[in-house]
C-alpha cells in the first residue's frame, strides 16, 4: 500500500496543501490582513512572503494603490440661496488596514459611500458660505485647500487617507445661467460705458489745454513780433532822421517825388492847381 502511486500522490498533495495554506505572497500593489476563525488579527501584512497557521487562519487582500471616487454631479446652495452644479472627484487610499476593515468590512464600495457623504457635507458647507461669483471665479483653490484639511480629519476613523480632492467643474443650472449671464453682460456694459465717458472727459480736458496753450503761444509770439517790429521801425526812423537831417533840401525833394508819384498814379486823376504854387515848386527849377 505504501509503495502504491496513489499513496505518494496523496502525500505530495497533502504537503502541497499544507505549504499553500501556510505561506502567502502579498503583491506590491496589495495590502493584506489575516483572520483566525473569523476574528481579525491586529497585524497588517505589507508586500513580501509571509506565513500563517494553515487551515485556521485566512488571508484577505486589498488594493493598496491610490483609488478614485468619481462622484456624480451634485447640487449645492450658495450663500445667496442659488443652486450650483458641482462635479468633483477624490483620490484616496487605505492608510490603516485594520481600521479600514473594521469600519467598512473591507468593502471599497462601502468606503466610497461613506467618503462621498463626508465630501458632500464639507462641500455643502464651503459653497454655503460663498457667493456664486466667489465660488466660480476666484476662490476655487481656497475651497480645495480647506476641503482637503476638513476631509482628512474626518476620514481617519475609516482608516483611509485622502490624497487629493478636485472640483472638475462648477456650473449654474440652465434655468438661472441665462439671467446671470445677462446681469454680467449688463455690468460689463456699464463699466465699459463709464470708462468711455471718463476717456471722453479726459480727451476734452487735453484738447482744451492744448487749445489754450496754442492761443497763449500765438499771443506771446504776436506780442514779441510787434515789439521787434516797433524796435525796427524806431531804428529805421532814427536812421532816416539822421540821413535826411544831413541835407534838408534833398529830403524835401525826395518827399515831393513820392507825392508826385502817388498823385499822378492814375490817368483819370484831375488836379486843378496854380503852376507857380507850392506843389510844383520843384518843376520851375528853383525848388522854392
Amino acid at each position: 500500500m505504501k509503495n502504491s502511486p496513489l499513496f505518494w500522490f496523496a502525500i505530495v498533495f497533502g504537503v502541497f496543501l499544507t505549504v499553500n495554506s501556510t505561506f502567502f505572497v502579498v503583491d506590491q500593489r496589495e495590502r493584506a490582513i489575516v483572520k483566525q476563525m473569523g476574528e481579525l488579527l491586529p497585524v497588517e501584512y505589507f508586500p513580501g512572503l509571509h506565513a500563517k497557521i494553515p487551515f485556521f487562519q485566512d488571508v484577505e487582500k486589498f488594493d493598496g494603490r491610490i483609488l478614485t471616487m468619481d462622484n456624480q454631479v451634485e447640487n449645492f446652495l450658495t450663500v445667496e440661496k442659488k443652486n450650483v452644479e458641482v462635479d468633483f472627484f477624490v483620490k484616496w487610499r487605505i492608510a490603516n488596514l485594520t481600521t479600514y476593515y473594521q469600519a467598512t468590512g473591507g468593502s471599497s464600495a462601502s468606503a466610497m459611500d461613506r467618503l462621498a457623504g463626508i465630501v458632500n457635507t464639507s462641500l455643502r458647507g464651503e459653497f454655503g458660505s460663498r457667493t456664486i461669483q466667489q465660488a466660480i471665479s476666484g476662490e476655487r483653490d481656497a475651497i480645495m485647500r480647506t476641503l482637503s484639511k476638513s476631509i482628512s480629519s474626518k476620514v481617519k476613523n475609516l482608516g483611509i487617507e485622502v490624497v487629493d480632492v478636485r472640483v472638475k467643474s462648477i456650473n449654474l443650472p440652465k434655468e438661472v445661467s441665462g439671467s446671470v449671464y445677462e446681469r454680467m453682460r449688463a455690468e460689463r456694459t456699464r463699466v465699459a460705458s463709464d470708462l468711455r465717458a471718463r476717456g471722453a472727459e479726459e480727451a476734452e480736458k487735453i484738447r482744451a489745454e492744448a487749445d489754450r496753450s496754442a492761443q497763449t503761444t500765438i499771443a506771446d509770439s504776436y506780442r514779441d513780433a510787434e515789439k521787434i517790429r516797433g524796435l525796427g521801425d524806431a531804428k529805421a526812423s532814427e536812421t532816416y532822421a539822421k540821413a535826411y537831417g544831413q541835407d534838408a533840401e534833398f529830403y524835401s525833394f525826395y518827399r515831393s517825388l513820392n507825392i508826385y508819384r502817388d498823385a499822378f498814379s492814375s490817368k483819370k486823376d484831375v488836379l486843378v492847381l496854380e503852376p507857380k504854387g507850392q506843389f510844383f515848386r520843384h518843376f520851375n527849377g528853383t525848388g522854392k
